[in-house]
């Protein structure tokens, strides 16, 4: 888990801002229900309601979201399209990814077919992918 250096002000909780933080990640990052985050804590020792758990979700969840938005590694101002031809289920299809400058993946299309219309749904007009993309890992 990667700990977020800028914490929000946790002053007045019970418990130190890496179990908080630790929790609102398990919440978000596994898609787990208030129940089972509490249960995750109590078998590491961590007595939390799912309650507090949520109200924590509620407190700090926008919050963490955005500094890891924040921090997150922006795209390259280059970046070309790499083709590649695929069988699945014995039929042919085209994968298009883009690439950065660095070599980070920052889109992926795989369709059926291979045709004007299907290279621009990929990147609409030509035009170069926002600076705002995200990576697939």
């Amino acid at each position: 888990m990667k700990t977020i250096p800028i914490a929000p002000d946790h002053k007045g909780y019970r418990f130190p801002p890496e179990i908080i933080s630790y929790a609102v990640w398990l919440y978000f990052r596994f898609s787990l229900s208030f129940r089972d985050v509490e249960e995750l804590l109590a078998q590491r020792g961590i007595i939390v309601s799912y309650e507090t758990a949520r109200q924590w979700c509620v407190t700090f969840g926008q919050t963490y979201a955005n500094e890891l938005r924040r921090l997150r590694p922006h795209c390259g101002d280059k970046w070309h399209m790499d083709e590649m031809v695929l069988t699945i289920c014995g039929k042919k299809h085209t994968l298009w990814r883009a690439v950065d400058q660095d070599g980070n993946v920052l889109d992926i299309l795989v369709q059926s077919r291979r045709n004007k219309h299907a290279a621009k749904r990929f990147s609409p007009q030509g035009a170069p992918i926002r600076p705002s993309c995200h990576y697939h890992r």
